[in-house]
């Protein structure tokens, strides 16, 4: 009879030590920009694992998609490559944005093309359906195949106010992710498509522009005229483990070397900045 206060004591000591060690997990879930899918997994996967109460949930799908789902609060971040400013149907004034980096948009072809260089002006007659033979820019005597990424992508968004200035597209393949337009550019003599610097391979040769190579320098300088902020978009009630991270993928140490690494731009690096109106104006550098 003397040993159940004991065993009694015991359990309710247990019980309570058990309790407090488990604490929920917490989900976050970001969807939207593929351009930006890359880096969010990478900074996902390390911040889960300082942060074991935390798991990070990331889908592509589009900016649109991104944009559309943060505003129905059906997720926590909304990835996009373009101001929600810029989609119709969302209401940006309800949201926060955290511009995290800057990414370039490319153009790419088939290897069998053997032109390295366009103008602006080419590359713009090209995908309006003007110049439909690579003949006619310094390439073979062959015919051009059009590959753009579907509607609703941020890449496209960016190709068509970027390059397009409001012009048409000529009607072509439209493919949904960056890895579907780099294997149908790879395998279609004559192709030719865009994809975010993160998605550049050697399987699909990259063109100058205007006779500027792709760098990180020509990005900064904006002597490389295509490109644009990746935009992870909040509710303006975020719960704090989607403000903390937000906060990893902005601290210096992740800017200095995952964003660097996987072709992706620091924004402080930066010396022009662009509104959600398209304009680009030089700013002082910040370090």
């Amino acid at each position: 009879m003397k040993r159940f206060p004991k065993l009694f004591l015991l359990g309710v000591v247990l019980l309570t030590v058990t309790g407090c060690s488990q604490t929920k997990q917490q989900t976050v879930t970001a969807v939207g920009s593929s351009a930006l899918q890359p880096l969010v997994e990478a900074a996902g996967e390390q911040f889960s694992k300082q942060n074991s109460q935390a798991y990070i949930n990331v889908q592509g799908g589009g900016s649109g998609t991104g944009l559309s789902q943060v505003q129905q609060q059906a997720v926590q971040i909304g990835n996009s490559d373009v101001f929600a400013e810029q989609k119709k149907g969302i209401q940006a004034s309800n949201m926060v944005d955290h511009r995290v980096c800057v990414v370039a948009v490319v153009p790419i072809v088939n290897k069998k093309v053997g032109v390295d260089n366009l103008t602006l002006q080419q590359l713009q007659a090209i995908f309006m359906g003007k110049i439909d033979n690579w003949q006619a820019v310094g390439g073979p005597n062959l015919a051009i195949t059009l590959v753009n990424r579907a509607q609703g992508s941020g890449t496209r968004t960016i190709f068509e106010q970027q390059v397009m200035q409001g012009r048409p597209s000529k009607k072509s393949s439209e493919q949904d992710s960056s890895g579907m337009v780099r294997q149908i550019v790879k395998n279609t003599p004559g192709a030719i498509s865009y994809v975010a610097w993160p998605y550049l391979t050697k399987e699909t040769p990259a063109l100058k522009i205007n006779g500027v190579k792709l760098s990180v320098a020509s990005v900064t300088n904006n002597t490389w005229p295509i490109w644009s902020y990746e935009h992870m978009y909040t509710t303006k009630n975020a719960n704090n483990e989607t403000k903390q991270l937000i906060d990893y993928i902005l601290s210096d140490n992740f800017q200095k070397h995952e964003v660097r690494q996987m072709h992706y731009i620091p924004i402080k690096q930066m010396h022009y900045q662009q509104d959600a109106t398209g304009k680009t104006t030089r700013i002082k550098v910040r370090d």
